[in-house]
């Protein structure tokens, strides 16, 4: 499963071929949107699925921080230990 921030496909020119290939994903803004319930969904899909690894895509600027926030703490309350993987993008489209 790729959980990304929108901004992302726009600011890493290989999204679609090293982060997307081959993966669900589910996208959002974590500056725009309600956090707790993309936590409240996140760990619906994660609790109710056979997910064997999550990557989260985010922005190194700091309103990004909380889609990994969600995440994490998606996982926490799903009670799953799934693998997690995080890949920061920074502002000039390069992987951190």
């Amino acid at each position: 499963l790729l959980i990304t921030a929108d901004c992302v496909p726009f600011a890493y020119a290989n999204y679609h071929l090293e982060l997307l290939k081959d993966r669900s994903v589910a996208i959002g803004c974590p500056k725009l949107d309600n956090i707790e319930e993309y936590i409240k969904k996140l760990t619906n899909i994660i609790k109710f699925n056979n997910i064997t690894g999550i990557v989260v895509a985010h922005m190194e600027v700091p309103c990004c921080n909380g889609i990994v926030f969600a995440v994490e703490e998606s996982l926490k309350r799903s009670m799953k230990s799934i693998p997690l993987k995080k890949v920061k993008i920074t502002i000039d489209g390069r992987t951190e």
